[in-house]
């Protein structure tokens, strides 16, 4: 270790995020190296190890011969002023070395927020921020993740952009670098080549336009590349690597636990839900896959509980068998297991019974709307009656903890639709008391607002955000309304909310406010402790963005969106018919009742959904 790391990390918080060492990180010797990839990750090590994406690419990589993928976070605030006064650069943690050493940076982006982080790494690692500033093959840099379905804003950042799922992808963009490399190919060569590979996007290989009221004109591309880029995504989950030797943190993070992957996608169309768009189609595994990975996680990590994950767990078709086949190893060791993720209307009381026979912790239900009217706008297909039944058996079996969820600032929503969400608690609360075996321990119930952020490729991408002001006037109108002592009421801030939207459906100048952010004192926009919304507003107005334009102002059909240059897969024309169903309030079948065509099967061989 550098001499200089051993005065500092006695001075910061947490030292061990920044030592590494820990037990499966993969060490390579330099010897046998020919490409080494610094997977950069923009927020901390307790955020980036949680992230199952990360631990999946970082092993598929590092299956490459010759090929040596480290591992990168961005450092707090504290450490980040130690690193800057001594002069030590920002380093890879199996290594050590700075990551300016090495031929590659990938940056997994899932969070608009942070973007600024991604700079802040770049300049912590002597590397010049902008594409067009980086004239040489080496160091190629790009990005991947969910926010990339949008790449605009980053686009002046990036040298290319892997959209969709990387397994492939990722190796496919590593093996034309390594080529090119070793040929001598220039940069241009490099990108013009790569972003022949399904998946790659290549922001400088495509010309933007503007109407003289600042929308999108068009959207050109060069040098014959794409007119769309088609996401890339994995077929088969049974036979896809899956890390079963996973790094073990040496210090705490946030889901710090044993996580396998149920199925990718989604069945829901709720309308508000950019991830159950993108991730389209339903593709699941085995339920003998899913144990099997399950008990080797648990046999080689050592830990005691392990979650089964997906965006919507209570609608795996083999939960049932998957559970008990997990619980036979699970129960004689003392392990656990959790689900994330479960939906009122098809709430099993007969697994949460199995699975949480000793600590019955809270449960939680995101009903997003409070009223019948509003949920079917949004395609949420949750009744109350389904709530309260599910509340009702688990305050029966013994839990006394409910969190609910909602949003403010939906399309078509009104004061009523507000007033309903105090409702809802309140009969939560009557039903507790109605059916609670153990009233003495008392109930908990926390109601919690965030604000309706439209994203890119939702049916909801059209639409307008609710002004801050408007925002916060209906969350005083609920919590005026909430009496219940038993229920607590949180809300999630408008400020960030604003400065998400903004950067969700951004185009490519709003990079220049995001370096503006950054050079006057930005990172770690992800956290309150370092968001400063003034700063933001004086870098738009320092750039001459009206923050309004991209977030509050409702699209037409017609205008050309930044990110209408990303195919994933779901058909426009879908998404426009499930927002002209919103506003009749109706609702459409889930993909397991009947398939809407949205167009997603189009991406599997088959042309069939696992749903």
């Amino acid at each position: 270790m550098d001499k200089r790391l051993e005065r500092i990390l006695p001075r910061v918080q947490k030292p061990a995020r920044y030592t590494g060492g820990e037990y499966n990180q993969i060490i390579k010797d330099k010897a046998e190296v020919d490409l080494r990839m610094a997977f950069c990750f923009p927020d901390t090590y307790e955020i980036g190890m949680s992230n199952i994406g990360m631990r999946i690419l970082y092993g598929v990589i590092n299956q490459m011969p010759g090929v040596w993928c480290e591992r990168v976070f961005a450092p707090w605030g504290d450490m980040r002023e130690e690193m800057l006064q001594a002069g030590i650069p920002l380093y890879a943690l199996e290594s050590g070395d700075p990551v300016a050493e090495f031929d590659v940076l990938g940056f997994s982006i899932g969070y608009e927020m942070a973007y600024t982080t991604v700079l802040d790494m770049l300049h912590l690692s002597g590397i010049p921020l902008r594409s067009a500033d980086r004239p040489d093959l080496v160091p190629l840099v790009f990005a991947g993740g969910t926010s990339c379905v949008n790449p605009e804003p980053m686009a002046d950042f990036m040298d290319l952009m892997v959209i969709g799922e990387g397994e492939e992808v990722d190796c496919e963009v590593l093996e034309l670098f390594r080529k090119a490399r070793n040929e001598g190919w220039s940069k241009r060569q490099f990108l013009i080549a790569a972003s022949r590979i399904e998946g790659v996007y290549v922001p400088s290989l495509y010309e933007h336009t503007y109407n003289p009221d600042g929308t999108l004109a068009s959207v050109t591309p060069l040098e014959g590349a794409p007119e769309r880029v088609r996401k890339r995504i994995i077929e088969d989950m049974d036979s896809v690597y899956f890390p079963l030797h996973p790094i073990v943190p040496s210090t705490e993070i946030v889901h710090d636990r044993v996580n396998v992957e149920l199925f990718r996608g989604c069945i829901r169309g709720c309308r508000f839900c950019q991830a159950g768009y993108v991730y389209r189609p339903v593709r699941a595994k085995s339920p003998e896959t899913v144990a099997r990975q399950g008990i080797e996680l648990l046999k080689n990590t050592g830990y005691q509980e392990a979650t089964l994950m997906s965006l919507s767990s209570s609608d795996y078709r083999h939960l049932s068998e998957t559970c008990d086949a997990m619980l036979e190893w699970c129960e004689p060791r003392s392990c656990s297991l959790s689900l994330p993720s479960l939906r009122a209307d098809n709430f099993s009381m007969d697994i949460m019974q199995r699975i949480q026979k000793v600590r019955k912790g809270g449960l939680t239900f995101a009903p997003e709307a409070g009223s019948q009217r509003l949920r079917d706008a949004i395609n949420k297909n949750v009744k109350e009656e389904d709530l309260l039944n599910s509340c009702r058996v688990a305050f029966e079996g013994g839990w006394n903890g409910v969190k609910l969820y909602f949003m403010l600032g939906l399309p078509t929503e009104t004061d009523e639709d507000v007033l309903g969400i105090s409702e809802i608690a309140n009969q939560v609360l009557h039903t507790w008391r109605e059916h609670s075996p153990n009233k003495n321990r008392g109930v908990r119930i926390t109601v919690s607002t965030s604000m309706f952020i439209p994203k890119p490729h939702s049916p909801f991408q059209w639409e307008a955000q609710v002004p801050m002001e408007e925002y916060m006037r209906k969350v005083t109108l609920l919590r005026d309304s909430i009496k219940a002592r038993n229920v607590t009421y949180n809300w999630h801030d408008a400020q960030t909310s604003l400065i998400e939207a903004v950067l969700s459906r951004g185009d490519r100048r709003v990079g220049a406010a995001i370096e503006e952010v950054w050079r006057t004192g930005g990172f770690l926009d992800a956290w309150s402790d370092y968001f400063d919304f003034d700063r933001w507003m004086k870098a738009f107005a320092v750039c001459g963005i009206d923050p309004a334009f991209y977030a509050c102002r409702e699209r037409s059909r017609e205008e050309v969106l930044p990110w209408d240059v990303i195919d994933v897969g779901v058909r426009k024309d879908h998404l426009w018919h499930e927002r002209e169903m919103a506003y009749q309030s109706q609702l459409s079948p889930d993909c397991r009742k009947q398939c809407t065509g949205c167009g997603a099967a189009g991406l599997l061989k088959g042309g069939v959904c696992d749903a």
